[in-house]
């Protein structure tokens, strides 16, 4: 597969970031930030949490990153690209000062290489899947091929990175911005030791000083290419789930940012606390995999029995909904179940078999614990069991082996707050295309897919109209129960702290963080504890 340069055209990404005012290290102080606690894994590829992928925004780097306001891709490792006229073929320039912390140069073959790790079935990433744009990635990632030479990612040069797609796709570049494709060491990516981060060459603005259970320190790489950008010399992040304590010590000027436990009534200032639309949706799911939920018409029987004024009300929740993808605009709403229709719910379990319910197997709702939605699983319970001839239970398995039971599809029924991780609605549908490594329902549907493929190359207002086909059929197959958006809630005092921006992913990188040049206002008294 020889590159062809004469079918490249030239698109050099110019977006303007705010420019670094002084010298990286000078006075820049230490940024203290709380999380809720929560295994910490540093290795980019299999990572599934919010707060490994805000960690690794400071220790690692793909070729694009997320613009810290819009999110949109901006040049990262690649200092620009180019994509070929029919869209199809990507060419990256990695900046020759790129550098791992040890002062290793980054080069074309670590995004190769980590890329095919990735999607090595053995690996089992999470999000290798969404690598299945690129040409030979769906075949070599499910065992169909074995062959690397097969995926549509050259290393042309140490300095030139080429991707081939399978057809063309408008958001590729938004893909690349997660941090599941970033570069990796070669000296762990052959070994797969990454249990001792303090020896791991990391290419990301800051390095790992120091790792504990409760509390894990951040310093500046000297080899990162982005030197004149004034930021923290340090991070600090804590983990602790004591609400109270959290906010006394944010209150005291001991915290900078809590994005985990607050106590939102006692903080000091309410301007400190930023809430916004946050791109994300809590829902159930159905195993498609498991009796009697591998029957769509059961699926959809059990959903249209289920009280749904009752489990999106208002006064639970503060955006209740029925639809999967989040609203945006020109995305059209599409209709999802909304009412209880008891007479359809046993129409359908009859032409399945189970007339009026009779003959299904014990149903149990697996949930996550502490949880406030443990309410609305005992709706369900009350609901099924008041219309079903089966016994429905509730099994709560505590946090983060939870994440361990969704992962392995070890349910009936469970429930997951899905943020997304690119500002599409493809983050939530690619879900729930056959044998996407995220879709843990094992559903599948070949009209779905159909649609989502469709789409991939499609722009504008069509394109949205395509994919919100596809997730109201997706709805009608009733396996996926959406319940809630949630808002993002921060605790961060915007006087003190420049670089860090309210925004639907809630994503902040590390690398734009950085004090503010803040001066007291006349007549106003500055938070305890805070330095100006």
């Amino acid at each position: 597969m020889k590159p062809n340069l004469s079918a490249l055209v030239c698109v050099t990404a110019m977006i303007l970031l705010p420019a670094a005012s002084t010298v990286f290290g000078a006075n820049a102080g230490t940024f203290v930030v709380s999380f809720l606690p929560g295994e910490i894994s540093y290795n980019p590829l299999t990572s599934y949490t919010t707060s490994e992928a805000q960690i690794y925004s400071g220790l690692y780097e793909g070729l694009v990153g997320y613009d810290p306001f819009s999110l949109d891709p901006i040049p990262a490792t690649a200092s620009r690209w180019e994509i070929s006229q029919d869209g199809r073929r990507y060419r990256f320039f990695i900046r020759p000062e790129a550098r791992y912390s040890n002062g290793d140069p980054v080069v074309a073959a670590d995004f190769r290489e980590a890329w095919l790790l990735l999607l090595d079935p053995d690996t089992n990433a999470a999000y290798a899947s969404l690598l299945d744009v690129i040409a030979g990635a769906r075949a070599y990632r499910t065992g169909e091929s074995t062959d690397p030479q097969s995926v549509g990612v050259i290393a042309v040069s140490e300095r030139v990175l080429e991707v081939r797609l399978e057809q063309r796709a408008t958001h590729f570049l938004r893909i690349l911005c997660h941090h599941s494709f970033v570069a990796v060491h070669p000296s762990v990516r052959g070994s797969g030791e990454w249990g001792d981060p303090l020896s791991i060459p990391m290419n990301g603005p800051y390095t790992v000083a120091s790792a504990g259970e409760d509390a894990l320190g951040l310093k500046a790489n000297p080899y990162y290419w982005d030197q004149r950008r004034e930021r923290y010399d340090e991070i600090s992040i804590t983990f602790e789930a004591d609400a109270q304590a959290v906010t006394r010590a944010f209150n005291n000027g001991e915290i900078d940012w809590v994005r985990g436990a607050s106590d939102l009534q006692s903080v000091a200032r309410t301007d400190d606390i930023v809430i916004n639309p946050l791109y994300a949706t809590t829902y159930y799911q159905l195993s498609a995999t498991r009796p009697p939920f591998d029957d769509p018409r059961v699926r959809r029987a059990v959903a249209l029995l289920l009280p749904w004024d009752r489990i999106r009300s208002e006064e639970l929740w503060y955006v209740p909904t029925a639809n999967l993808v989040p609203q945006i605009p020109a995305y059209p709403q599409p209709d999802g179940i909304t009412v209880r229709d008891t007479k359809e719910a046993l129409r359908l379990l009859d032409d399945a078999g189970y007339p009026n319910g009779e003959g299904l197997p014990p149903i149990e709702i697996t949930i996550p614990t502490p949880l406030r939605a443990d309410r609305v699983a005992q709706l369900m319970v009350e609901s099924w069991e008041a219309a079903l001839d089966t016994a429905v239970s509730v099994k709560v398995v505590p946090y983060p082996q939870y994440f361990t039971v969704v992962d392995a599809g070890d349910f009936m029924v469970s429930t997951i707050s899905w943020i997304g991780d690119f500002a599409d609605p493809l983050t939530f549908l690619d879900l729930w295309v056959s044998g996407s490594n995220l879709n843990k329902s094992g559903y599948s549907n070949a009209d779905y897919d159909a649609l989502i493929r469709r789409a991939m190359g499609m722009t504008g207002s069509a394109r949205y109209e395509v994919l919100a086909e596809a997730e109201e059929m997706l709805l009608a197959d009733g396996v996926v129960l959406p319940i809630r958006h949630s808002p993002s809630i921060n605790l961060i005092d915007l006087n003190m702290v420049d670089g860090w921006y309210p925004n639907p992913l809630d994503i902040h990188p590390f690398k734009f963080i950085r004090p503010a040049d803040a001066s007291p206002v006349p007549n106003v008294a500055v938070r305890p504890g805070r330095q100006l």
